[in-house]
């Protein structure tokens, strides 16, 4: 499913709204996606602390976000702007992505409850369709 111009434009708006908190949406993202779905932790097992908040999933989040900026900054040409990212989570991090869309989907929940008035149907349709686009773009290496 291709993001339409109005999709980009919700989406690139959302974020302009959003990115100011990024690390702390990141760091509850993150968190969530841990408590949750408790089998993503074995990609983290040498992390000292798994716990919601802890240092390392605060610098894991916004990480996460710098990936998912860097997606809407390249929102016209997704595949190409993640490429590299692709390549280090098929190749050198092995992460199974199906992952990803336990990630964002996680991401879609937080986004919810943070900015309940602002996350209206419309930015829902179009931010999930922007994620479905960026986990297919970061599990494009591993075909």
């Amino acid at each position: 499913m291709s993001l339409t111009k109005k999709d980009k434009k919700v989406v690139t708006a959302f974020w302009a709204k959003i990115a100011g908190n990024a690390d702390e949406i990141g760091s509850d993202t993150l968190s969530r996606m841990l408590t949750v779905y408790p089998q993503t932790k074995t990609y983290f097992a040498h992390w000292p602390d798994l716990s919601p908040g802890s240092a390392p999933v605060r610098e894991h989040g916004k990480r996460v976000m710098g990936g998912v900026a860097l997606a809407v900054a390249n929102i016209d040409d997704i595949f190409g702007g993640l490429l590299a990212l692709s390549e280090r989570h098929a190749s050198e991090l092995r992460v199974d992505p199906a992952n990803f869309k336990l990630l964002f989907h996680n991401f879609l929940v937080v986004l919810a409850n943070k900015y309940p008035n602002d996350f209206t149907p419309d930015v829902h349709v179009a931010v999930d369709k922007f994620l479905a686009q960026v986990a297919l773009a970061l599990s494009e290496k591993y075909r």
